[in-house]
């Protein structure tokens, strides 16, 4: 099916992408700016898979950096300018048919709409993951496990005294690794375009609907609330309570900390950029990929940049069952940095180990 993305659409995009973001993704606000621009400027279109062949390429479309970062700049010009040196890369007989967004999120829902609305290439209702994810390599879509693989990404972001651009081709870690770095350089924040693949390879090994799931758990928010949300997604709110202890620590162009609770069961939610482990009454009772979530005492959804002491929230979890995951979220070996930085596994398939 192919349909124009109107503006009855972006409420709920915005409201259902910072869900699936998991504490990540973006901010709200931020968000919102992104998309009243791309709405402003034209008329981006969602495409389901079948509209394609699988031959057809399409890219990523992403925004890498730290969410709480203090003073990043992604201007409109700058994402389309790595779309512009993407394309410059590809071989002359390659075209791009289509773009997808990296993840779900708050901002990360809308990668590509604003591409689509100033160049008429269609969005597909596709992410490389169906939540947000810390890392590159986990919504790379296995690309990494593809034998003499070559990673292409350009980048493109931050204020006059410290923009950067660039194309970068290689190993996809390694390719990724910089990525990252140039968004600290950037001062938090890029916008990048990255790793053409063929429609076919993307619906085998990323999140076909996900942009459609998105939408939909938005109208369910904004009609029902935390509650109606949490039934929806099969999952339950587990804590509400006043944050007493908040720690962000920015570090290698991610966001590192934790919300501790003032509640009897002491419930605390460590991050990087998204949430990764939730601690409920002494034991670990949800792990990334499964969905971590945070809401203001109003019902909104607030990421883990946002939290501050003080702050009364509602703690909601729900299965993996419930989400469109790339095959990646199930992959030990890319938590292990994760695990590393929090200090204890918890992997899929990995037992849950006491703190190291």
């Amino acid at each position: 099916m192919k349909r124009d993305l109107t503006i009855e659409d972006v409420e709920p995009a915005l409201i259902g992408g910072a869900i699936l973001g998991g504490g990540g993704g973006g901010i709200v606000e931020t968000g919102r700016e992104a998309v009243r621009v791309a709405m402003e400027v034209g008329t981006p279109q969602l495409w389901s898979a079948d509209e394609f062949a699988e031959d057809d390429l399409t890219a990523t479309i992403a925004l890498v950096g730290a969410p709480a970062a203090p003073n990043p700049l992604v201007l409109p010009r700058h994402m389309l300018r790595t779309l512009e040196l993407l394309r410059e890369q590809l071989p002359p007989h390659q075209r791009l048919a289509a773009l997808h967004c990296n993840e779900n999120g708050a901002y990360t829902t809308f990668n590509g709409w604003l591409h689509s609305a100033l160049t008429g290439l269609p969005i597909i209702d596709f992410a490389c993951n169906g939540r947000a994810q810390p890392t590159s390599v986990m919504g790379g879509m296995g690309l990494h496990l593809r034998e003499n693989y070559q990673s292409l990404q350009a980048f493109a972001g931050g204020h006059p005294d410290n923009y950067v651009e660039g194309v970068l081709t290689g190993a996809l870690e390694s390719t990724s690794d910089l990525v990252r770095r140039a968004s600290v350089a950037a001062g938090g924040w890029i916008g990048v375009a990255r790793n053409p693949v063929t429609v076919g390879y993307a619906m085998e090994n990323g999140a076909p609907g996900a942009i459609s799931q998105a939408i939909e758990l938005g109208r369910v928010h904004i009609e029902g609330g935390v509650e109606a949300t949490a039934k929806h997604l099969g999952g339950r709110i587990v804590a509400e309570g006043t944050v007493k202890d908040f720690r962000l620590v920015p570090s290698g162009g991610r966001d590192h900390g934790l919300v501790a609770l003032d509640n009897a069961e002491a419930t605390t939610v460590h991050f990087i950029n998204e949430y990764m482990v939730l601690t409920h009454d002494g034991a670990r009772i949800s792990r990334f990929p499964e969905l971590i979530m945070t809401f203001a005492e109003d019902g909104r959804p607030v990421t883990s940049g946002e939290i501050a002491v003080g702050d009364r929230i509602t703690v909601m979890v729900a299965p993996v069952e419930s989400l469109i995951l790339s095959k990646t979220m199930f992959m030990p070996d890319l938590y292990e940095p994760l695990e590393q930085s929090i200090g204890f596994r918890f992997a899929p398939g990995t037992e849950d180990l006491a703190h190291a």
